[in-house]
């Protein structure tokens, strides 16, 4: 093994996420892999991301769009829906979706670490913007008011008391896989491809390398031999021997049509 390979195997992979956002399925197919390299998870406030990745903090992350692509490379993964937040029993609750419009009359909560870039805040502005979207759900939850949010976020807040719905015509949050652009590591390829479904014989990534030094080399298959033709039987001169055909049978005398002798 290589000095490099035994640096690779020393180091782990720093990966950063912000909540709402899951690794797991990729880092199950990182473990099939690339089982030498442990990756360690850092979890981090949405802004605080962007800030990890930039001081070298973090390999890659896992963050929400949008980030400073002058220094930050990112890939689009998907994009989130919004929901509106709300008690059981609010009137929302007989809604299948909710347009900003139905807001109108309602405080709707914008924490400071809220990850949606508003052109126009819905509803009425609460009277203090709490500093979490933890916090807005417990005001949400006290039946304060209401909280626009992607549903991953829904989801990890969720409260039996607390229900939501989809929120129409509003702004939504994208999560992209982002690295420093000046540091795109080995490593950084091989989770990009992950990420992007590449196979594991991608040309990209020490996986593919190490696969082919694996492979064993085509060998190309033999070419069957012909079977020998027969040999006709020769007299002197070269000229086949009488009373032999080519294919091997002696060859039998004509017989007269009368079957008698001329006289």
């Amino acid at each position: 093994m290589t000095e490099t390979e035994n640096a690779r195997s020393a180091a782990p992979f720093r990966l950063v996420y912000v909540p709402g956002v899951t690794p797991t399925k990729w880092l199950r197919v990182w473990g099939e892999r690339l089982p030498d390299v442990p990756v360690e998870l850092l979890q981090s406030a949405p802004a605080d991301g962007h800030a990890l990745l930039l001081s070298g903090g973090a390999d890659a992350g896992l963050v929400r769009l949008p980030v400073d692509r002058t220094v930050l490379s990112a890939i689009p993964l998907y994009t989130e829906t919004t929901v509106v937040v709300f008690p059981k029993d609010h009137w929302l609750a007989a809604a299948e979706e909710v347009t900003a419009a139905d807001l109108a009359e309602e405080i709707v909560f914008h924490p400071q670490d809220d990850t949606l870039d508003w052109p126009e805040l819905p509803g009425r502005p609460a009277f203090e913007r709490p500093a979490t979207t933890a916090d807005a759900i417990e005001l949400v939850a006290a039946n304060v008011g209401v909280l626009a949010v992607p549903q991953s976020l829904a989801r990890l807040h969720h409260r039996r008391d607390l229900t939501y719905r989809p929120l129409v015509d509003v702004p939504q949050s994208q999560v992209a896989l982002a690295w420093p652009e000046q540091a795109t590591t080995d490593l950084v390829e091989e989770f990009v491809g992950i990420v992007r479904g590449r196979t594991a014989n991608s040309s990209r990534g020490r996986t593919a390398a190490a696969e082919e030094q694996r492979r064993p080399s085509a060998k190309k298959p033999a070419r069957p031999q012909s079977k020998a033709q027969p040999q006709q039987r020769t007299g002197q001169g070269g000229k086949p021997k009488p009373g032999r055909r080519a294919g091997g049978r002696t060859a039998q005398p004509k017989r007269g049509g009368g079957g008698g002798r001329k006289k």
